[in-house]
């Protein structure tokens, strides 16, 4: 079976760390549910400019893999697949403009609009999957989220509690066929059960889409955060446990690992369940607040930048999306340096 590697990772931050007092002290903030275990505040978080888009933030975080690489080499890619947590159109999608911002002429190009803060591990399954069943022998996966500086700066949804947990960002992966970071295996499963158990709220009732003037937000309730905070602490040490007894290592052998960051609570419980100390899960929690599918790959720069990973490492990245209808995790064995 062809050997593929995630060879490289890249990312960019939008802006100059914005701070919790942002929300906290914003007149008419809440109380209510501030104090939940959910709803911890970061201390810091990004947001993107008032004009900046998904496509935007994209193409800056691959220029390191342009300078690294050669814009030849990553123009050359064959596989594309963009996750955006909030599209920048209706109806379309920001992969082809990406495509056009970098020069690129991928034979497969994909918008994944599903595994949410899971997405880069459902993206590196898809693109070890074409790079070893097509004629493709590089990829490049993009996570962009820009929620927090466009829904949550909302005049009213920034006096919610849920407004100060998440932050913008972007990171991007680069795949090739190679043996310099090999992708040992993937686990994925998506849950039906739990579908349509996120939302979003309107207060005039209507649909997101129609003329009005109340402000989308996510509907969460306390019955339902419960939910979440149950089904997530269970899953992410499911999928992680599972893909780790496939490989014939225990869970504590995991020398690297880096989940998507919803807040501390899953962090701590997610590590504690697997019997890893904190230096071993590695977050950028609080610096850039829940960055959702682009917390991965974010955290996963970070840690090659600053030097956290040795050769050699079983790094596992994991994470579980929306209110639980997808888990996933991967393993990479990192060899040196960034590839």
């Amino acid at each position: 079976m062809t050997t593929v590697s995630l060879t490289d990772v890249a990312s960019y931050l939008p802006g100059e760390p914005v701070p919790a007092e942002f929300y906290t002290e914003y007149p008419g903030a809440e109380d209510k549910l501030r104090d939940h275990p959910m709803f911890k505040v970061p201390p810091l978080r990004h947001h993107v400019a008032a004009d900046e888009t998904n496509a935007d933030m994209i193409e800056r975080a691959v220029q390191p893999l342009i300078e690294r690489h050669g814009r030849d080499e990553i123009r050359d890619v064959d596989v594309l697949l963009v996750h955006s947590q909030v599209p920048d159109l209706p109806f379309v999608g920001a992969g082809t403009e990406v495509a056009r911002r970098l020069g690129l002429h991928p034979e497969w190009l994909i918008d994944v609009a599903n595994a949410g803060c899971a997405s880069f591990v459902y993206m590196l399954k898809l693109a070890r999957r074409l790079l070893t069943t097509t004629d493709a022998r590089t990829a490049l996966i993009c996570n962009a989220q820009s929620a927090a500086g466009q829904w949550f700066t909302q005049s009213e949804v920034r006096r919610l509690a849920q407004a100060a947990i998440p932050g913008d960002g972007c990171g991007v992966g680069y795949l090739t066929t190679s043996a310099g970071a090999p992708v040992l295996d993937v686990e994925t499963r998506h849950i039906g059960a739990y579908a349509g158990d996120m939302t979003v709220v309107l207060d005039d009732g209507r649909k997101y889409w129609e003329p009005g003037e109340s402000q989308l937000r996510i509907g969460f309730t306390e019955a339902g955060v419960a939910k979440v905070l149950a089904r997530g602490n269970r899953l992410v040490p499911e999928v992680v446990t599972e893909l780790c007894g496939r490989l014939g290592v225990a869970t504590t052998e995991i020398d690297v690992f880096i989940t998507n960051q919803p807040n501390r609570t899953f962090l701590r419980n997610w590590r504690e369940a697997l019997q890893l100390p904190p230096e071993r899960h590695l977050h950028t929690f609080d610096q850039c607040g829940n960055l959702f599918g682009a917390a991965i790959p974010v955290t996963l720069d970070r840690a090659i930048h600053s030097q956290h990973l040795e050769d050699g490492d079983l790094v596992v990245l994991g994470g579980f999306a929306h209110a639980g209808d997808f888990a996933g995790a991967v393993a990479i064995r990192w060899h040196g340096g960034r590839g």
